[in-house]
């Protein structure tokens, strides 16, 4: 199986060519572009928490996916620990089928402005 993502800040979901439907990375991509706003997290993890009330305190509902919760969790996160290119896959945010990232990145974004455009551009923002 062949992947291709272009780069770090600007994977898109569709970059992915989709060969099984099993696989854990077409599963990542498939939720990801399912909502505006895709959030995918552990239920115990603090740093978690906090992304998830970073969103809702702007107004914005996200799609978690909580992948201590899910079956194939445990794939799903090997997946993002790919994508990332580190050690910690979650919390992991998709903004619009694109991969924002970790929690270093999504706090960068939100402290040089420009979560809020990512934001309103996806369609989770309207203010």
């Amino acid at each position: 199986m062949h992947y291709h993502a272009e780069s770090y800040g600007n994977y898109n979901a569709s970059t992915v060519r989709q060969n099984a439907a099993v696989d854990p990375l077409e599963r990542v991509v498939r939720l990801a572009s399912g909502s505006a706003v895709v959030i995918f997290s552990l239920s115990t993890c603090c740093m978690c928490h906090a992304v998830k009330r970073l969103f809702c305190g702007m107004g914005v509902n996200p799609t978690v996916y909580e992948l201590d919760l899910d079956p194939r969790g445990k794939e799903l996160e090997r997946a993002l620990m790919r994508l990332l290119g580190d050690g910690s896959a979650v919390p992991v945010v998709f903004i619009g089928g694109k991969l924002v990232g970790a929690m270093d990145r999504v706090m960068a974004s939100h402290i040089n402005g420009t979560l809020v455009p990512l934001l309103k551009e996806a369609g989770a923002l309207w203010l």
